[in-house]
This record gives C-alpha cells, structure tokens and sequence, in this order.
C-alpha cells in the first residue's frame, strides 16, 4: 500500500504569487475569479514536483505532508 499525499494552502497567507502555478500547472491554478484552485490530494508519484511548488511559494503558505 502506497502512502497518500496531502496538500494544504494557508489561504490568509497566500498572496497569489502563482509560483506554485508555474511549478505544477497540473497541481495548482489560478481560477477566473483569481482564487487558487488546488489539488487536496494529487497522486504520490508526484511529490516531488509538488514539494517544488511548495518551496517556490514565497510566502510559504503551502503544506505537503504524506499520510499512511
């Protein structure tokens, strides 16, 4: 069995930067009414691009963890 990825945006901390955007467009987005858009639990085989998303936010609103 396989662990689960988990991600969470601070959304009072995040400034919409959209570096995330740029680092894992298949992970994050930016919506027609400017709000970040993401995915709470992407696939695990893609931790590692979301964890580079995560450290280019500048504000580090974004929390990766993985889950049994």
């Amino acid at each position: 069995m396989s662990a689960e990825l988990s991600v969470n945006v601070d959304m009072g901390r995040c400034e919409y930067h959209g570096q995330c955007v740029f680092a894992a467009p298949d992970h994050f987005d930016i919506n027609d009414d400017d709000e970040l858009v993401y995915d709470e639990h992407p696939d695990a085989s893609n931790a590692d691009l979301i964890r580079a998303a995560a450290e280019a936010c500048p504000v580090q609103a974004i929390t990766v963890s993985t889950q049994p």
